[in-house]
């Protein structure tokens, strides 16, 4: 289904109640990544965050990764996850024992001291592989290549290189960590599939979905077995129920030039905003650190309402 493309603007639902907050989205960018993700929402989650109802209920995002637009909302009540267990380890760390989280990444941070950087990477990164836990990924996730999380199908091992950069201190992150704290202590972590948390969502909630990109992501966490289709028909169940649901997905890329026709069931989606997102940081990746210039990248945001 082909949408008109609207400017980013504010919008308002007219849904009133106890139950439902009313946000004004007059906001600043929050420019604070807590870890480093490929397909970051972090530079533009004000821009998506501007198209959100005025006023809803409880808000849920099925596919957390690294946050940035939970973090940018900082909502009242949120049930925020993901099916993939070491990231939610550390999410549920931070709300709960945030200075565990602290010494997570400062002790495996102390092994470039004395290791070197890449002997470092690769000796948590092997850690990782042989019992995968939110300890050594909130550290593997600052120090691999571009946040591009890149797991073997075949065994689930993580087999990302370590980045050209150097990781944050542990003094930087414990001023993430403290920037964040605040921003999520009203969420709910939950380690589930997609399907399992939007049907918790009920008349009034908003959802706002940022799966696995089909034409862009595929060598990504959870992407190989993901299903579009399987989202789609979630979606549908939740606007029968009137939930507001709003979905990032592949729009445009090559500047432009290639755009990525996701199948989009007639009528399910009323409105979409493309989104510019910047030059690919997984094409850079996957073609050695090249500028880019011609991989501009552009989001559809579709919304139900």
């Amino acid at each position: 289904m082909q949408l008109s493309l609207i400017p980013i603007e504010s919008c308002a639902s007219d849904t009133a109640g106890e139950r439902f907050v009313n946000y004004r989205y007059a906001m600043r960018p929050f420019k604070t990544q807590l870890l480093k993700w490929i397909g970051n929402k972090q530079r533009f989650a004000h821009e998506i965050i501007s198209m959100f109802p005025e006023r809803f209920g409880t808000y849920f995002e099925p596919f957390l990764g690294s946050g940035a637009v939970l973090g940018s909302l900082s909502p009242n009540r949120a049930v925020a996850s993901d099916a993939f267990g070491p990231l939610m380890e550390i999410w549920d760390t931070l709300k709960h024992d945030h200075k565990q989280l602290e010494k997570w990444y400062t002790e495996r941070w102390k092994h470039i001291e004395t290791e070197g950087k890449e002997a470092a990477y690769e000796k948590i990164k092997a850690s990782y592989n042989a019992n995968p836990n939110g300890a050594d990924f909130v550290f593997l996730s600052r120090a691999c290549y571009g946040g591009v999380v890149r797991f073997r199908q075949a065994d689930g091992y993580m087999s990302t290189p370590c980045g050209p950069h150097n990781p944050i201190s542990p003094h930087s992150f414990t001023q993430r960590v403290k920037e964040w704290i605040p921003r999520v202590r009203n969420a709910e972590f939950v380690t589930c599939d997609f399907e399992e948390s939007m049907s918790r969502a009920t008349a009034g909630d908003l959802i706002y979905c940022d799966p696995p990109y089909s034409f862009s992501q595929t060598i990504l966490y959870g992407a190989q077995s993901f299903s579009i289709e399987r989202l789609l028909n979630a979606i549908t169940h939740c606007k029968e129920r009137g939930v507001y649901v709003v979905l990032s997905i592949d729009g445009s890329k090559k500047s432009g030039n290639m755009i990525c026709d996701v199948p989009i069931p007639t009528g399910l989606f009323e409105r979409e905003v493309a989104v510019n997102v910047g030059r690919s940081m997984l094409k850079r990746f996957q073609m050695e650190g090249q500028t880019l210039e011609e991989e501009v990248v552009a989001d559809r945001l579709l919304l139900t309402y």
